[in-house]
Protein backbone atom coordinates (compact mmCIF):
# COMPACT_ATOMS: atom_id res chain seq x y z
CA UNK A 1 0.00 0.00 0.00
CA UNK A 2 1.33 3.43 -0.93
CA UNK A 3 2.41 5.72 1.89
CA UNK A 4 0.11 8.69 2.40
CA UNK A 5 1.18 10.65 5.45
CA UNK A 6 4.44 11.34 7.29
CA UNK A 7 5.55 13.51 10.18
CA UNK A 8 8.70 15.52 10.88
CA UNK A 9 10.06 16.65 14.24
CA UNK A 10 13.17 18.14 15.84
CA UNK A 11 14.54 16.70 19.06
CA UNK A 12 17.36 17.24 21.56
CA UNK A 13 19.47 20.38 21.46
CA UNK A 14 18.62 22.88 18.74
CA UNK A 15 21.08 23.39 15.89
CA UNK A 16 21.23 26.03 13.13
CA UNK A 17 19.88 24.48 9.94
CA UNK A 18 17.08 22.46 11.53
CA UNK A 19 14.51 24.75 9.92
CA UNK A 20 16.09 24.15 6.52
CA UNK A 21 15.74 20.42 7.18
CA UNK A 22 12.06 20.74 8.10
CA UNK A 23 11.48 22.77 4.94
CA UNK A 24 13.20 20.16 2.76
CA UNK A 25 11.27 17.26 4.28
CA UNK A 26 7.97 19.09 3.88
CA UNK A 27 8.42 20.26 0.32
CA UNK A 28 9.91 16.97 -0.89
CA UNK A 29 7.03 15.02 0.67
CA UNK A 30 4.43 17.35 -0.84
CA UNK A 31 6.06 17.02 -4.26
CA UNK A 32 5.74 13.24 -3.86
CA UNK A 33 2.03 13.52 -3.08
CA UNK A 34 2.32 12.94 0.69
CA UNK A 35 0.61 14.76 3.51
CA UNK A 36 3.01 16.20 6.10
CA UNK A 37 2.51 16.82 9.79
CA UNK A 38 4.84 18.76 12.06
CA UNK A 39 5.26 17.65 15.67
CA UNK A 40 5.84 20.45 18.17
CA UNK A 41 8.35 20.00 21.02
CA UNK A 42 9.84 16.69 19.94
CA UNK A 43 8.87 13.48 21.70
CA UNK A 44 7.00 15.36 24.43
CA UNK A 45 4.78 16.90 21.78
CA UNK A 46 4.27 13.46 20.26
CA UNK A 47 3.08 12.15 23.63
CA UNK A 48 0.66 15.06 23.93
CA UNK A 49 -0.54 14.94 20.32
CA UNK A 50 0.74 18.45 19.60
CA UNK A 51 0.62 18.25 15.79
CA UNK A 52 0.16 20.78 12.99
CA UNK A 53 -0.36 20.22 9.25
CA UNK A 54 2.53 21.51 7.13
CA UNK A 55 2.26 22.97 3.64
CA UNK A 56 4.59 24.92 1.36
CA UNK A 57 3.60 28.25 2.86
CA UNK A 58 4.01 27.23 6.49
CA UNK A 59 7.67 26.43 5.80
CA UNK A 60 8.29 29.57 3.74
CA UNK A 61 10.88 32.07 4.93
CA UNK A 62 12.46 29.75 7.50
CA UNK A 63 15.56 28.48 5.70
CA UNK A 64 17.59 31.42 7.02
CA UNK A 65 16.36 31.17 10.62
CA UNK A 66 18.31 29.55 13.43
CA UNK A 67 16.75 27.29 16.03
CA UNK A 68 13.68 25.25 15.11
CA UNK A 69 10.21 26.64 14.56
CA UNK A 70 8.77 23.26 15.61
CA UNK A 71 10.54 23.72 18.97
CA UNK A 72 12.36 20.98 20.85
CA UNK A 73 12.18 19.59 24.37
CA UNK A 74 13.54 16.85 26.58
CA UNK A 75 11.01 14.15 27.47
CA UNK A 76 11.55 11.88 30.45
CA UNK A 77 8.15 10.32 29.85
CA UNK A 78 9.18 9.10 26.40
CA UNK A 79 11.97 7.10 28.03
CA UNK A 80 9.29 4.81 29.47
CA UNK A 81 7.42 2.04 27.65
CA UNK A 82 4.14 3.68 28.64
CA UNK A 83 5.22 7.05 27.27
CA UNK A 84 6.22 5.57 23.92
CA UNK A 85 2.91 3.70 23.72
CA UNK A 86 1.05 6.97 24.26
CA UNK A 87 3.14 8.65 21.55
CA UNK A 88 2.57 5.81 19.07
CA UNK A 89 -1.17 5.92 19.72
CA UNK A 90 -1.25 9.61 18.76
CA UNK A 91 0.68 8.91 15.56
CA UNK A 92 -1.66 6.11 14.55
CA UNK A 93 -4.74 8.14 15.41
CA UNK A 94 -3.46 10.89 13.12
CA UNK A 95 -2.81 8.36 10.34
CA UNK A 96 0.95 9.00 10.38
CA UNK A 97 2.80 6.09 8.80
CA UNK A 98 6.39 7.26 9.01
CA UNK A 99 8.55 9.76 10.85
CA UNK A 100 11.60 11.92 10.10
CA UNK A 101 13.54 12.83 13.24
CA UNK A 102 16.09 15.66 13.09
CA UNK A 103 18.35 15.36 16.13
CA UNK A 104 21.27 13.57 17.74
CA UNK A 105 22.05 10.08 18.99
CA UNK A 106 19.56 10.20 21.87
CA UNK A 107 16.82 11.19 19.45
CA UNK A 108 17.76 8.29 17.19
CA UNK A 109 17.63 5.82 20.08
CA UNK A 110 14.12 7.05 20.82
CA UNK A 111 13.11 6.61 17.18
CA UNK A 112 14.57 3.09 17.12
CA UNK A 113 12.56 2.16 20.23
CA UNK A 114 9.40 3.55 18.61
CA UNK A 115 10.01 1.33 15.59
CA UNK A 116 10.87 -1.77 17.63
CA UNK A 117 7.84 -1.49 19.90
CA UNK A 118 5.20 -0.10 17.54
CA UNK A 119 6.41 -0.63 13.99
CA UNK A 120 6.64 3.06 13.10
CA UNK A 121 8.93 3.59 10.09
CA UNK A 122 11.66 6.07 11.09
CA UNK A 123 14.53 7.88 9.37
CA UNK A 124 16.85 10.38 11.05
CA UNK A 125 18.77 13.48 9.97
CA UNK A 126 21.78 14.34 12.17
CA UNK A 127 21.11 17.71 13.78
CA UNK A 128 23.73 18.58 16.41
CA UNK A 129 26.47 21.20 16.57
CA UNK A 130 28.92 18.65 18.05
CA UNK A 131 29.53 16.76 14.77
CA UNK A 132 30.23 13.57 16.72
CA UNK A 133 27.79 11.14 15.09
CA UNK A 134 29.32 8.13 13.39
CA UNK A 135 28.63 7.74 9.67
CA UNK A 136 28.54 11.34 8.51
CA UNK A 137 31.31 13.82 7.74
CA UNK A 138 29.17 16.70 8.96
CA UNK A 139 26.08 17.20 11.08
CA UNK A 140 23.53 19.97 10.67
CA UNK A 141 24.60 23.01 12.71
CA UNK A 142 28.29 22.20 13.13
CA UNK A 143 29.58 24.57 10.46
CA UNK A 144 27.53 27.46 11.83
CA UNK A 145 28.71 26.80 15.40
CA UNK A 146 32.35 26.82 14.30
CA UNK A 147 31.91 30.03 12.30
CA UNK A 148 30.15 31.69 15.25
CA UNK A 149 33.00 30.73 17.58
CA UNK A 150 35.68 31.87 15.11
CA UNK A 151 34.02 35.26 14.69
CA UNK A 152 33.92 35.72 18.47
CA UNK A 153 37.56 34.69 18.88
CA UNK A 154 38.68 37.05 16.11
CA UNK A 155 37.17 39.86 18.17
CA UNK A 156 38.75 38.55 21.38
CA UNK A 157 42.14 38.47 19.62
CA UNK A 158 41.90 42.24 19.06
CA UNK A 159 41.57 43.01 22.75
CA UNK A 160 44.09 40.31 23.73
CA UNK A 161 46.72 41.97 21.53
CA UNK A 162 45.83 45.44 22.74
CA UNK A 163 46.35 44.55 26.41
CA UNK A 164 48.98 41.77 26.24
CA UNK A 165 46.53 39.25 27.65
CA UNK A 166 46.19 35.49 27.83
CA UNK A 167 42.65 34.40 26.98
CA UNK A 168 41.12 31.01 27.71
CA UNK A 169 38.04 30.62 25.50
CA UNK A 170 35.62 27.80 26.26
CA UNK A 171 33.53 26.34 23.46
CA UNK A 172 30.89 23.63 23.54
CA UNK A 173 31.98 20.01 23.45
CA UNK A 174 31.20 18.00 26.55
CA UNK A 175 32.21 14.69 24.97
CA UNK A 176 33.88 15.71 21.72
CA UNK A 177 36.40 18.33 20.64
CA UNK A 178 35.36 18.88 17.01
CA UNK A 179 34.19 22.47 17.55
CA UNK A 180 37.29 23.32 19.59
CA UNK A 181 39.69 21.82 17.06
CA UNK A 182 38.28 23.50 13.96
CA UNK A 183 37.78 26.77 15.82
CA UNK A 184 41.33 26.75 17.12
CA UNK A 185 42.81 25.99 13.74
CA UNK A 186 40.75 28.67 11.97
CA UNK A 187 41.43 31.35 14.57
CA UNK A 188 45.17 30.74 14.97
CA UNK A 189 44.94 29.68 18.61
CA UNK A 190 48.13 28.86 20.48
CA UNK A 191 46.69 25.61 21.82
CA UNK A 192 43.50 23.53 21.74
CA UNK A 193 42.41 21.39 24.70
CA UNK A 194 39.88 18.63 23.96
CA UNK A 195 38.31 15.64 25.78
CA UNK A 196 39.93 13.15 23.38
CA UNK A 197 43.48 13.93 24.56
CA UNK A 198 45.10 14.30 27.98
CA UNK A 199 45.86 17.86 29.01
CA UNK A 200 49.13 18.48 30.87
CA UNK A 201 49.16 21.86 32.59
CA UNK A 202 52.97 21.97 32.88
CA UNK A 203 53.36 21.38 29.14
CA UNK A 204 50.86 24.15 28.42
CA UNK A 205 52.79 26.54 30.66
CA UNK A 206 56.05 25.63 28.93
CA UNK A 207 54.45 26.48 25.59
CA UNK A 208 53.25 29.84 26.92
CA UNK A 209 56.69 30.64 28.29
CA UNK A 210 58.26 29.85 24.92
CA UNK A 211 55.78 32.23 23.32
CA UNK A 212 56.82 34.99 25.70
CA UNK A 213 60.49 34.45 24.81
CA UNK A 214 59.54 34.85 21.14
CA UNK A 215 58.00 38.26 22.03
CA UNK A 216 54.41 37.16 21.51
CA UNK A 217 52.09 39.92 22.68
CA UNK A 218 49.19 37.64 23.63
CA UNK A 219 47.86 34.10 23.47
CA UNK A 220 44.52 32.38 23.04
CA UNK A 221 43.82 28.87 24.32
CA UNK A 222 40.67 27.12 23.10
CA UNK A 223 39.12 24.76 25.66
CA UNK A 224 36.34 22.27 24.96
CA UNK A 225 33.98 22.26 27.96
CA UNK A 226 34.60 18.53 28.55
CA UNK A 227 38.39 18.69 28.79
CA UNK A 228 39.84 16.34 31.41
CA UNK A 229 41.41 19.22 33.37
CA UNK A 230 38.08 21.02 33.59
CA UNK A 231 36.54 23.96 31.76
CA UNK A 232 38.28 27.20 30.88
CA UNK A 233 37.87 28.69 34.36
CA UNK A 234 39.48 25.71 36.08
CA UNK A 235 42.36 25.51 33.63
CA UNK A 236 43.01 29.25 33.77
CA UNK A 237 43.24 29.05 37.57
CA UNK A 238 45.73 26.17 37.39
CA UNK A 239 47.88 28.01 34.85
CA UNK A 240 47.78 31.25 36.86
CA UNK A 241 49.29 29.50 39.86
CA UNK A 242 52.53 28.98 37.91
CA UNK A 243 52.43 31.51 35.06
CA UNK A 244 51.53 35.16 35.53
CA UNK A 245 53.48 36.89 32.77
CA UNK A 246 50.23 37.90 31.09
CA UNK A 247 47.00 39.11 32.60
CA UNK A 248 44.58 36.21 32.20
CA UNK A 249 40.97 36.43 31.06
CA UNK A 250 38.33 33.74 30.52
CA UNK A 251 35.47 33.83 28.02
CA UNK A 252 32.79 31.13 27.90
CA UNK A 253 30.99 31.33 24.57
CA UNK A 254 28.18 29.02 25.69
CA UNK A 255 24.89 28.91 23.88
CA UNK A 256 25.65 31.62 21.33
CA UNK A 257 27.18 28.73 19.35
CA UNK A 258 23.74 27.16 18.96
CA UNK A 259 21.99 30.26 17.73
CA UNK A 260 22.15 32.51 14.72
CA UNK A 261 21.39 32.24 11.04
CA UNK A 262 22.79 29.00 9.57
CA UNK A 263 25.66 29.21 7.12
CA UNK A 264 25.12 28.38 3.44
CA UNK A 265 26.87 25.06 4.08
CA UNK A 266 24.40 24.07 6.82
CA UNK A 267 21.39 25.18 4.76
CA UNK A 268 22.51 23.07 1.82
CA UNK A 269 23.44 20.08 3.99
CA UNK A 270 20.08 20.15 5.79
CA UNK A 271 18.21 20.52 2.51
CA UNK A 272 19.97 17.53 0.98
CA UNK A 273 19.46 15.42 4.10
CA UNK A 274 15.77 16.30 4.40
CA UNK A 275 15.19 15.42 0.76
CA UNK A 276 17.08 12.13 1.12
CA UNK A 277 15.14 11.23 4.28
CA UNK A 278 11.83 11.34 2.41
CA UNK A 279 13.30 9.36 -0.48
CA UNK A 280 14.52 6.75 2.02
CA UNK A 281 11.07 6.43 3.59
CA UNK A 282 9.42 5.98 0.20
CA UNK A 283 11.72 3.10 -0.70
CA UNK A 284 11.00 1.39 2.60
CA UNK A 285 14.13 2.21 4.63
CA UNK A 286 13.80 2.44 8.40
CA UNK A 287 16.04 2.73 11.46
CA UNK A 288 18.63 4.64 9.43
CA UNK A 289 20.27 8.05 9.61
CA UNK A 290 20.97 10.07 6.50
CA UNK A 291 24.66 10.96 6.51
CA UNK A 292 27.04 12.72 4.16
CA UNK A 293 30.16 10.83 3.13
CA UNK A 294 32.52 12.24 0.50
CA UNK A 295 29.77 14.68 -0.54
CA UNK A 296 27.27 11.86 -1.16
CA UNK A 297 24.13 11.12 0.87
CA UNK A 298 24.29 7.69 2.53
CA UNK A 299 22.11 5.64 4.86
CA UNK A 300 23.69 4.65 8.19
CA UNK A 301 21.94 2.20 10.56
CA UNK A 302 20.91 3.73 13.88
CA UNK A 303 22.84 0.95 15.60
CA UNK A 304 26.04 2.44 14.19
CA UNK A 305 25.14 6.13 14.32
CA UNK A 306 24.07 6.11 17.97
CA UNK A 307 26.63 3.69 19.44
CA UNK A 308 29.84 4.90 17.82
CA UNK A 309 31.44 8.32 17.58
CA UNK A 310 33.65 9.86 14.97
CA UNK A 311 37.24 10.44 16.06
CA UNK A 312 39.27 13.62 15.80
CA UNK A 313 41.73 13.90 12.95
CA UNK A 314 45.14 13.69 14.71
CA UNK A 315 46.78 15.57 11.84
CA UNK A 316 44.60 18.63 12.57
CA UNK A 317 45.65 18.53 16.24
CA UNK A 318 49.27 18.41 15.12
CA UNK A 319 48.63 21.24 12.68
CA UNK A 320 47.41 23.52 15.47
CA UNK A 321 50.74 23.04 17.25
CA UNK A 322 52.81 23.52 14.09
CA UNK A 323 51.07 26.75 13.08
CA UNK A 324 50.65 28.32 16.52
Amino acid sequence: MRMKKIAVMTSGGDAPGMNAGIRAVTRTALQKGLEVVGIYRGYQGMIEGDFIPLDRFRVSNIIQRGGTFLKTARSEEFRTVEGRAKAAAHLKKEGIEALVVIGGDGSFRGAAALHAEHGIQVVGCPGTIDNDLYGTDYTIGYDTAVNTAVQAIDQIRDTADSHNRLFFVEVMGRDAGFIALRTGLASGAESVLVPETTTYIDELITKLEEGRKLKKASAIIIVAEGDDEGGALDIAKKVNEKFDAWETKVTVLGHIQRGGSPTAFDRILASRMGNSAVEALLKGSTNVMIGQRNNEMVEVPFTQASKHHETLNPHLLELVEILS
